[in-house]
């Protein structure tokens, strides 16, 4: 791995010091691999619920709890549009700014090479979401140097965040 790498490590160490996070993930692949140093006690390892994940995460935000909700691809995220924009991005809306959740949301774009896994594995669904999404950042990190300040950034920032990882670079960068 390299840089990329590196700094998705590095990120996920920043946010598992903060002690409101909880990590909510599906334990195979790239994520699990940049969670690797997060302490086992703020990671919880579910099933293939990706709908299920989203609303869990959208509740515990309201318990007080930043979750960092983590999709190991944009096409597997899509089982969880449901929850992401009818519920994440109008419940401040809808409950007249009576509550406010705040979501870090990991995905990727799947990697190409060095074989190409699939349609059902490299969608890139970020301009989509853009236009569906009002409360929600939608963030691309292109570049290494990207990462770091753009999780730090959904960290403190009031609103929820949809962070896309592009899965070539992780070989690339």
């Amino acid at each position: 791995m390299g840089l990329y790498f590196d700094e998705m490590k590095r990120a996920m160490q920043m946010l598992a010091d903060d002690p409101r996070t909880v990590f909510l993930y599906q334990d195979y692949g790239r994520v699990s691999w940049t969670l690797a140093d997060v302490p086992e006690e703020k990671k919880i390892d579910l099933p293939v619920i990706e709908d299920a994940q989203m609303g869990f995460a959208t509740g515990l935000s309201l318990a007080g709890y930043t979750p960092v909700s983590c999709y190991v691809r944009w096409n597997f995220l899509l089982l969880a549009a449901n929850q992401i924009v009818n519920h994440l991005d109008k419940l401040e809306e809808m409950s007249n700014c009576g509550y406010k959740p705040k979501v870090i949301i990991r995905t990727a774009i799947g990697s190409t090479r060095p074989l190409l896994p699939g349609c059902q594995s490299v969608g890139d669904f970020t301009a989509a979401f853009r236009l569906m999404l009002t409360n929600v950042d939608v963030v691309s990190l292109h570049d290494a140097e990207d990462i770091f300040p753009a999780y730090s950034k959904a960290l403190h920032s009031e609103r929820s965040t949809l962070l896309v990882e592009h899965g070539n670079c992780f070989e690339d960068k």
